[in-house]
C-alpha cells in the first residue's frame, strides 16, 4: 500500500465514524436505523475490496482502544461483549465482498445504469447479506437468541439498509464519473 491508499482508508474510516454521529432514523415499530453501514457500503463500492475492508478494520481498532466512534457514542471493549458485535465484525467481510463485486463494475467506460445497478447489487450482497450473516449468526448462536427470533428481529432493518444501498450505489457512480478511485485499487 502506498500513502494514497492509507489516506483513503483513513478517510473512509472517518466517514464511517461521522455517519455514526448522524442521529438514528426511527422507523415504525420503534426501530432505529443508523447510518454507519452506509459508510461500510461506500468504502467497498468506492475503494474496492482490499482498501474498502481496511476502513472498518480501522474503525474496529478505534472501538477496541476505547474511542466512542460507534452510533450512540459507544466504544471500548464492552462493545465486543454485546449482542450486536456480529454486525460490527461483519463490516469487514461485508466491505470486502461489496468491493469485490463493485470492482467488476468499476470500469470507467461502463454505462451509467448497469454500473449503478451493479454497485447497488454489490451493496446489497456485501453490505446487507454478508453483514447480516455475521450479525444474525452471532445473535442466534453467540447471544443465544435462536435463529428464527434473531432473523425475524433483524427484518425490520432491511428497508433502511436497502435505502443505504441505493445511496451507496448512486454515490459510487458519482465518484466513478468525477474521480474514479475504484479502477486504481491496491
Amino acid at each position: 500500500m502506498n500513502t494514497r491508499d492509507l489516506v483513503l482508508v483513513a478517510l473512509f474510516a472517518a466517514i464511517i465514524v461521522v455517519l455514526g454521529l448522524v442521529p438514528p432514523i426511527m422507523l415504525p415499530f420503534n426501530v432505529p436505523i443508523s447510518a454507519q453501514t452506509l459508510g461500510v457500503m461506500l468504502a467497498g463500492v468506492i475503494l474496492g475490496a482490499k482498501r474498502g475492508a481496511l476502513a472498518p478494520v480501522l474503525v474496529i481498532i478505534l472501538v477496541a482502544i476505547g474511542l466512542p466512534v460507534l452510533s450512540g457514542g459507544r466504544g471500548g471493549l464492552a462493545v465486543f461483549a454485546g449482542p450486536t458485535v456480529g454486525f460490527l465484525i461483519g463490516w469487514v467481510p461485508g466491505a470486502y465482498v461489496t468491493g469485490q463485486i463493485a470492482e467488476r463494475f468499476g470500469k470507467p467506460a461502463m454505462e451509467a445504469l448497469p454500473q449503478t445497478l451493479g454497485f447497488f447489487a454489490a451493496s446489497v450482497i456485501g453490505g446487507i447479506v454478508v453483514v447480516y450473516l455475521f450479525g444474525v449468526g452471532y445473535l442466534a448462536f453467540g447471544a443465544g437468541l435462536g435463529l428464527s427470533k434473531a432473523f425475524m428481529g433483524s427484518l425490520a432493518f432491511i428497508p433502511g439498509d436497502l435505502i443505504k444501498a441505493a445511496i451507496a450505489a448512486l454515490a459510487g457512480r458519482a465518484v466513478m464519473v468525477g474521480y474514479p478511485l475504484l479502477p486504481h485499487r491496491a
